[in-house]
């Protein structure tokens, strides 16, 4: 059984925590996706002492084979904490964001789980929204019919191909001469890619009948949702997912059976894992969640919400990607997400003012905000950047240029209230 770190909670962000007590453990990093710079964990070493630092990402692993250590959303205060949940549900109403998730989170299933409370179990509540939202994007696009093979115990009559082998043991042992084993194709909806996500759903249904505070977040999207699977069939033989193809024209099926895959997985493929759960502990895979490319999520959906299309996301300079390119009526700017506190204060880093400076002087990002010409380049560009900050507000301020960063021209910053827990029994679901 796991032996977590610390009897209270560890928070992102936290440096300089004292682990000289704990035997077994030396200077090492645990990186997110083994990227280089993308630090969870890092326990650095000297000759007096351990110290354990975490970063801007909350999740759970193994420090060692014996102990475990867990990480948090920031808290905000004492009484509030990060409602990272609501954050995604937000953002992911705009059906194209579901294509930026792909490095939002990491889950280690080949490795032995780690016995947590229930309520810190952040990645299975996050894949079932992330699976719910999907879905809700191809049902209002309808769901694809494709053939798919059927086998069925035919009388007086043979189709498709006739299956010897079924109808001797079948039929002919069995003195039934006038039957017949077949398999045959037939097209419509209850195709394999289908059923895996009605299979999926039925999994998801029973969890959230478990955790009321998930459910009330997308309970409508589910009675939404599951109308259009009335005439599927939940039963699948996993080991078909490998034969599936994905059709261009349905794209959001590749992601949709993606997540599938991680649920069915996560609960070991069977339904009775759910119906077990205990309300306290639950054994989860290590994980972690990229804190700040959520907080980059959450902004789009904010911005797409103001400005629709007049938002560029993630486009490519000569060198490097500003978070977002805004083009619109009123405005022309470069923006950039932060997730920093440091933004609360009068404070700022140069190398945050030092990236966006180059963005907007590069020639690449320029054209995209429709300065074509060297005489229409040659302009100081406006730039922003958006960070947390609870005193701010859950919208955009309409003025985009309203806080100016002193010391640098054209440079501007916005505070963006995050959502928190206790605003589950306060907010209606969108």
């Amino acid at each position: 059984m796991s032996k977590l770190l610390f009897n209270r909670t560890l928070s992102e962000h936290t440096t300089g925590v004292d682990i000289s007590t704990i035997e077994g453990l030396s200077a090492s990093t645990i990186l997110f996706k083994q990227k280089d710079g993308c630090i969870c964990i890092e326990i650095t070493e000297d000759t007096t002492s351990k110290k354990l630092n975490s970063s801007y990402y909350i999740g759970t692993d193994w420090l060692n084979n014996k102990t475990a250590v867990y990480v948090a959303p920031k808290l905000n205060d004492k009484a509030q904490q990060t409602d990272y949940l609501k954050m995604l549900f937000s953002c992911l109403r705009h059906s194209d964001v579901a294509s930026f998730t792909n490095d939002l989170y990491e889950i280690k299933f080949e490795e032995p789980f780690i016995e947590i409370k229930q309520k810190q179990d952040l990645i299975t509540p996050l894949l079932v929204i992330q699976f719910l939202q999907i879905l809700k994007s191809i049902v209002k696009k309808g769901l694809k019919k494709s053939y798919y093979k059927i086998e069925q115990n035919l009388n007086s009559k043979i189709k498709g191909k006739a299956l010897v082998a079924q109808t001797l043991k079948q039929n002919i042992i069995k003195n039934k001469s006038t039957k017949t084993y077949c398999q045959y194709n037939e097209f419509g909806l209850n195709c394999i890619e289908n059923r895996i996500l009605k299979k999926t759903l039925v999994f998801v249904q029973r969890y959230l009948a478990l955790f009321p505070e998930y459910s009330k977040l997308v309970s409508s999207v589910i009675n939404y949702c599951y109308p259009a699977f009335q005439n599927v069939d939940e039963n699948v033989d996993l080991r078909t997912l490998k034969n599936i193809t994905h059709n261009s024209f349905f794209k959001e099926y590749k992601k949709a059976i993606y997540i599938s895959k991680l649920i069915l997985k996560r609960f070991g493929y069977n339904i009775k894992e759910i119906e077990a759960l205990n309300k306290e502990l639950v054994k989860v895979p290590p994980f972690w969640i990229d804190m700040p490319k959520l907080f980059e999520l959450y902004v789009l959906g904010l911005l797409k919400d103001k400005y629709f299309n007049g938002i560029q996301f993630q486009i490519q300079g000569t060198y490097g990607q500003p978070d977002f390119v805004l083009v619109s009526e009123n405005h022309k700017m470069i923006i950039d997400t932060k997730y920093k506190r440091k933004y609360q204060q009068e404070k700022y880093q140069v190398e945050d003012i030092r990236q966006l400076s180059g963005y907007a002087r590069d020639r690449k990002v320029l054209s995209k905000l429709g300065y074509k010409t060297e005489q229409e380049q040659d302009r100081v560009i406006d730039c922003l950047i958006i960070y947390p900050d609870q005193t701010g507000s859950e919208r955009l301020n309409a003025n985009l240029k309203e806080i100016p960063i002193s010391g640098f021209t054209s440079f501007y910053k916005m505070p963006i209230k995050l959502p928190i827990i206790n605003d589950y029994n306060s907010q209606k679901t969108e």
